[in-house]
């Protein structure tokens, strides 16, 4: 069994390989209705945690049950690795076992309530190695969001063979689909990736069945759910409320019925209905409340610019754009276009004011909601002869003293143009070595979107690691160096000989390894994990 599986914010979709088709599974809810994706959805009562549609029907049927959505926008948090607690309901659960648990169930629902074949469905009951998957990031996630997403897949049962940032699964997708629109001179595609909780820009160079990713962006909390939120503002505004006045489960249901009345527009589309009784109950002021959708894409205007900001770095790696991208438009002409996915670029204004801004050489996924999945199903099918360079997409480095500890300055091991090693092959590798000033070494490993020329970080930036490390040979067998005082070391030919070893595999997730090479003492740390 081959699937890729994509994991969303608030859906995750499933797709087979199936003898070079890849279709999307479908699931039975409670009430026998098939969906093309399982709920990204936890409802707690008790103790009690269900997942999917058992979550859905278990909030709907009883007010006891709290139910929260998109919990994946909790691995964007800057400290969501291992060990990182999030509270659902009365249950306060570490962010990794909430992932897991979800995902264990994503794995039961696709073997007992999809329509996964007969054969396969009988081959992953009966061996669990045979679930082969290939699963999926957004191209901006972090170290920790990355090794966390790895192993909860890993923990639930699935054996992922590979991970792929969303923009380049999406990538396949559109060769797989789309390959008469490329020609030898036509052979860059930028895939614009809107889905629920998270935006993400890549470039491509497609040749054939071998995809280059050139340059990355995006911004990790930027999607679907928040145009939801700009609509139920629109919703509470006229009705003269505010979100503070609502109990959990009414905002829950307006926010749903929100959420569905977005999905259902299309180019023609001219006003929303909200059935705010139903989700107000003695609250709403009217049975219905009606907003126009020209005053709805006009409050979405500043989202959709802000995707569309974030790509001007992409677009300006495009040969001849000048580099604030003054003239991309230019540029344009020598790409096949870019290609538009992710569940919430399906929202007519998207298309639209990228046509405005980048001329008409736009083209929508039939399946934007799946098309991450797709390419993921092919990822995973050898068969199909697919091939990938991907970028690191981030800038991984450490700060240091400078003058003697006058300064602090910034020291990039992995930049973000950095290509990543191909699939299970040698990490790639990065030394330093000195010899040590103090008698402890403090690490600030740090993340971020790109170094500016003043050598600083900029962008998206979060602290990645803070790691402790005994240089003086008497601390090693320390259990806990917080407590030690840093001092500085007095001989004038420095402190013992230090090596630190970066090594950066495959799926972006960075370990490293310091050691002091005269005293033979050696460390390992894995970016993101617990220890």
């Amino acid at each position: 069994m081959r699937l890729g599986i994509d994991f969303g914010t608030t859906r995750t979709v499933v797709a087979c390989a199936d003898r070079g088709n890849y279709p999307v599974l479908s699931f039975v809810d409670d009430a026998g209705d098939a969906h093309d994706f399982f709920p990204s959805v936890v409802a707690e009562r008790a103790g009690e945690l269900r997942f999917g549609f058992d979550a859905l029907a278990a909030a709907t049927a009883d007010p006891s049950f709290t139910a929260v959505r998109s919990f994946k926008r909790l691995l964007a948090d800057a400290h969501a690795g291992p060990g990182k607690t999030v509270t659902i309901g009365g249950t306060t659960i570490a962010i990794d076992e909430l992932v897991t648990r979800f995902l264990a169930a994503t794995k039961d629902a696709i073997l007992t309530r999809s329509n996964l074949p007969a054969e396969l469905r009988e081959e992953g009951v009966s061996n669990e190695d045979a679930i082969r998957s290939v699963v999926a990031v957004p191209a901006n996630a972090s170290g920790a969001q990355r090794f966390v997403t790895l192993d909860a897949f890993r923990r639930a049962g699935f054996h992922p063979i590979a991970m792929l940032n969303e923009p380049s699964a999406a990538g396949f997708e559109f060769t797989h689909r789309h390959r008469d629109t490329l020609t030898s001179r036509r052979d860059h595609v930028v895939v614009y990736d809107l889905g629920g909780g998270t935006f993400d820009a890549s470039l491509v160079r497609m040749r054939g069945r071998s995809h280059e990713v050139l340059a990355t962006a995006g911004v990790n909390q930027l999607g679907g759910d928040d145009f939801d939120d700009v609509l139920v503002d629109l919703v509470l505004a006229r009705a003269g409320l505010t979100r503070g006045a609502l109990e959990r489960g009414a905002l829950d249901r307006l926010v749903d019925q929100c959420r569905d009345a977005k999905e259902r527009l299309n180019p023609s589309s001219r006003k929303i209905s909200i059935d705010v009784e139903l989700a107000l109950g003695a609250l709403a002021n009217a049975p219905e409340i009606v907003v126009p959708v020209a005053e709805f894409y006009e409050a979405c205007m500043p989202l959709v610019e802000r995707a569309i900001e974030a790509m001007i770095p992409v677009m300006s790696r495009l040969e001849g754009a000048a580099p604030h991208g003054d003239d991309v438009e230019t540029a344009l002409s020598d790409i096949a276009g870019i290609y538009v996915v992710g569940g919430a670029s399906e929202l007519p204004i998207v298309a639209r004011a990228l046509r405005q801004r980048f001329g008409r050489r736009v083209h929508r996924s039939p399946y934007p909601s799946a098309a991450i999945a797709i390419g993921l199903a092919i990822a995973c099918d050898e068969s199909a002869g697919f091939e990938l360079s991907d970028r690191f997409s981030r800038t991984f480095g450490v700060f240091r003293e400078s003058r003697a500890g006058e300064e602090i300055t910034f020291d990039p091991i992995f930049t973000s143009d950095t290509a990543l090693p191909a699939r299970a092959g040698e990490p790639l590798r990065c030394r330093r070595d000195y010899r040590a000033a103090h008698n402890v070494g403090h690490f600030r490993f740090f993340e971020c979107n790109a170094v500016g020329d003043d050598g600083r970080p900029r962008g998206d930036m979060m602290m990645s690691g803070d790691v402790l490390f005994p240089f003086d040979p008497e601390l090693a067998r320390a259990a806990d160096l917080t407590g030690v005082p840093v001092e500085r070391i007095a001989s004038r030919a420095g402190g013992p000989r230090i090596e630190e070893e970066y090594s950066l595999d495959e799926h972006g997730i960075v370990a490293i390894t310091i050691k002091n090479l005269d005293a033979g003492i050696e460390r390992v740390y894995r970016l993101g994990s617990a220890g």
